[in-house]
C-alpha cells in the first residue's frame, strides 16, 4: 500500500520547488490528470464523464500508445483537454540510462505537441530533469502532483481511492488518475463519484494552462 503517499511530502516538494504540485490555491478549481494513455475503450469513457459534467482535464499520454491509438488521441485534443508527454515506453528514469530516456522523450514529443512533462512512477533525477527543457516544446513545465488516487493500485478498491481524494483534496489540487486497463475496476465507479464530490463540493474542473 502506498497510503501514506497520497500527497507528496512537503519536504519533497520544497526540494523539487520548480516542478508543479499544486495550482492556486485562492481558485476554487480542482485538476483531473490521467496518465498511461490514450487506450481505445477507457478514455472514451472518460472524455464522456467529463462531458456530461461540462469539465475539462489534463492526459499525460503515452507516445506509443498516441502512435497506436491515433484517434483517441484526436479526440481528445478536439474536445479541448490538455495533453503531456509521459515518455514513450512509459521509462523508469531510476532504471533507464538517462541519453536513454531523454531520447524516450523525444520520441514521444514527435507524437506529443506539448510542453508538459511528467514522468512515470514520478521518478526523474534532476540531473535529468534540467535537460527536459531543450526537448519538449518551450516552456517545459514538469508536472507532479497533490493527490494520487491510487487507482492503479489493485489491492484498493473504488471506494477507498474515492476516500482518499475527499478527505485530500483541496482548492489547486492536481488529482492523478489513469485511463488504462490496470486502473479500469477501480476508475469505473472512481471518477463519476469524484466528479459528482467535486460538483456538490462548489469545485470546477479544469485543465492544466
Amino acid at each position: 500500500m502506498y497510503k501514506p503517499f497520497i500527497q507528496p511530502p512537503a519536504i519533497v516538494r520544497q526540494f523539487y520547488p520548480k516542478r508543479l504540485w499544486r495550482m492556486d490555491p485562492l481558485e476554487q478549481s480542482v485538476y483531473l490528470t490521467f496518465d498511461d494513455g490514450p487506450h481505445p475503450e477507457i478514455t472514451p469513457f472518460v472524455l464522456e464523464q467529463l462531458s456530461k459534467a461540462g469539465a475539462k482535464a489534463s492526459f499525460f499520454c503515452i507516445g506509443s500508445r498516441v502512435a497506436a491509438f491515433p484517434s483517441t488521441y484526436q479526440q481528445l485534443l478536439e474536445q479541448g483537454h490538455r495533453v503531456g508527454n509521459h515518455t514513450h515506453q512509459h521509462l523508469n528514469a531510476w532504471r533507464t540510462n538517462p541519453q536513454d530516456y531523454l531520447k524516450d522523450i523525444a520520441t514521444a514529443s514527435t507524437l506529443i505537441d506539448s510542453n508538459l512533462f511528467r514522468p512515470p512512477y514520478g521518478k526523474l533525477p534532476w540531473h535529468i530533469a534540467k535537460q527536459i527543457p531543450g526537448i519538449i516544446k518551450a516552456p517545459a513545465k514538469i508536472v507532479m502532483w497533490d493527490i494520487l488516487s491510487g487507482d492503479f493500485d489493485q489491492g484498493l478498491t473504488s471506494t477507498a481511492c474515492f476516500e482518499y481524494c475527499r478527505n485530500y483534496i483541496r482548492p489547486g489540487s492536481i488529482i492523478v488518475l489513469h485511463d488504462s486497463e490496470k486502473a479500469w475496476d477501480r476508475l469505473a465507479e472512481l471518477l463519476p463519484s469524484l466528479i459528482a464530490f467535486t460538483e456538490s463540493a462548489g469545485y470546477s474542473l479544469k485543465a492544466l494552462p
